[in-house]
């Protein structure tokens, strides 16, 4: 029982962390990463398709991200769809291959996307202390109904709390390589 509940706990944290990362690929540092059009969705005939279901991705340079549609008539679709995406990104087309610069970022952007990281890792760490809440309190539900003494009750408790830390620092590390990669000029 104790087992199950701890095993639960785990997978929620496990879940927070699995989150956090992906939103982390999707904040911008000054390079150039395909995870970054993740999010954008394009009018492909009336339905909404992930970009990289209609065209060919690629980042032959530091600073360049390619969109090869696999339709040219897509082109328009594609540019429309990343200009509205809050990238902040601006492409441009040849009429065969669309490219995106991705411009070096100020200090004054590097500093917002570490807020914005950090916001993201205490949304996280929130998750995590809600999965140690949940697993207390069935905990707590099994003692209550006499399935554990008192005594496993607190063991359990501890090591609760000694799985709560392990993720919050998983968190913290992986926060700040984030920022690091942010702030690398």
């Amino acid at each position: 029982m104790i087992k199950d509940v701890m095993s639960k706990a785990r997978q929620s944290m496990d879940g927070a962390i699995d989150a956090l990362k992906r939103e982390l690929t999707r904040v911008r540092t000054g390079r150039a990463s395909v995870s970054l059009l993740d999010e954008v969705r394009v009018d492909y005939y009336g339905t909404t398709t992930p970009l990289n279901q209609v065209g060919t991705l690629a980042v032959p340079e530091a600073r360049m991200i390619t969109v090869q549609p696999w339709e040219k008539n897509l082109l328009p679709e594609i540019e429309k769809a990343i200009f509205k995406s809050d990238l902040g990104l601006t492409p441009s087309s040849d009429g065969e291959l669309i490219r995106i610069a991705i411009p070096a970022l100020t200090e004054e952007r590097r500093k917002e996307m570490v807020k914005l990281v950090k916001s993201k890792s205490e949304d996280a760490k929130i998750s995590i202390r809600g999965a140690r809440r949940d697993g207390n309190d069935a905990l707590k539900k099994l003692e209550k109904e006499k399935e554990i003494t008192e005594d496993d009750l607190k063991r359990s408790e501890k090591e609760m709390q000694d799985l709560t830390d392990k993720y919050v620092k998983k968190c913290d590390e992986i926060v700040t390589e984030k920022e690091q990669e942010l702030m690398e000029v």
